[in-house]
């Protein structure tokens, strides 16, 4: 499984950004979809998940600006970003689970100017 993000980029605090990972190659079925955050020096951390079914969970710092998504038919995860931060600078990967297995994009910068 391949994984490919999108969307990321520079912007004012208190903007918006959306990010967009699409998933391709030996997909099956899909499981658990998420979005993580890494700054240098620092794990990499859960910003936000979600269910095949739709159930969502979100990193108590994004809970009520951050938003995520997926479309089950074209293999699509989505975080949309609003009212950010500059603590909300990092590298932003995404994340999907098929039969056990975690596989990762390779990381979109975002960085929110002061």
């Amino acid at each position: 499984v391949q994984l490919v993000e999108s969307g990321g980029g520079l912007v004012q605090a208190g903007g918006s950004l959306r990010l967009s990972c699409a998933a391709s190659g030996s997909i099956f079925r899909i499981g658990a979809m998420g979005w993580y955050r890494q700054t240098p020096g620092k794990q990499r951390e859960l910003v936000a998940s979600i269910t095949r079914s739709g159930s969502t969970n979100y990193a108590d710092s994004v809970k009520g600006r951050f938003t995520i998504s997926r479309d089950n038919a074209q293999n699509m995860v989505y975080l949309q970003m609003n009212s950010l931060k500059p603590e909300d600078t990092a590298v932003y990967y995404c994340n999907v689970v098929q039969w056990g297995t975690d596989y990762w994009g390779q990381g979109t910068q975002v960085t929110v100017s002061s």
